[in-house]
């Protein structure tokens, strides 16, 4: 995967140097810097993704984004239809994601069966929620963040088992601080987000298993 990585962004840097090669020589008036040219910074790592990653939701509506932002820089589209066009296009997308995955993703999970029906932990729309579970018994539950932020602090919780935390980000973030004697396993999906996981492996330690979502948000975990 590496290798073709390699091979198609080399393939694209050198059909740019051959571009300006060709300007500069005066064999060919090519305007690299056109109306929205900026954009190609999105789609074209969005389009090498399709080839050179496995999760090709992303890379999808990056192109969609790209394209969008493109028309527009063209006055093909209007700005003001940005909204009213994109983000159903990007709900459509991951809704037949959502479908596909359900009826044709035979895979196994990567984590163990937990439960997936534990308690909310916490949930912040449009705004914010510290949580401090100093000296509680923790056994997993569910975090959610739109448009907010959670701050999850587990550094002194009572941790004596496997759990579970499924942490969905959506315009918003995830701060979750784990005690020192425990591993963190991370299984996520990410479109414009991702998850973050600072923690060593330690031997013998109950195991916190981290199962996400995030699109343009993200998940650390210290």
């Amino acid at each position: 995967m590496k290798k073709i990585n390699r091979v198609i962004w080399g393939l694209v840097l050198a059909a740019v140097g051959v571009l300006f090669a060709l300007n500069a020589l005066e064999i060919a008036k090519i305007d690299i810097f056109f109306d929205g040219w900026w954009t190609l910074f999105i789609l074209v790592p969005c389009f090498v993704g399709l080839f050179t990653e496995r999760e090709k939701t992303g890379n999808i509506i990056g192109i969609l984004v790209g394209g969008f932002l493109l028309l527009c820089s063209q006055e093909i589209l209007e700005f003001s239809m940005l909204w009213k066009l994109l983000l159903p296009a990007i709900i459509f997308i991951i809704g037949i994601k959502m479908l596909l995955g359900a009826f044709f993703d035979k895979k196994p999970d990567s984590l163990p069966a937990l439960p997936s029906d534990g308690p909310v932990i916490a949930s912040a729309i449009f705004g914010g929620r510290d949580l401090n579970y100093g000296g509680q018994v923790f056994e997993g539950g569910n975090i959610t963040a739109i448009f907010g932020g959670v701050d999850c602090n587990l550094k002194n919780a009572i941790i004596e088992k496997d759990c579970c935390i499924h942490a969905t980000a959506i315009f918003g973030g995830i701060d979750i601080l784990v005690p020192a004697n425990v591993n963190v396993v991370v299984s996520s999906v990410s479109i414009f987000g991702g998850f973050s996981n600072e923690t060593p492996t330690q031997p013998d330690v109950p195991t916190i298993y981290i199962k996400g979502f995030s699109m343009f948000g993200g998940v650390d975990i210290k």
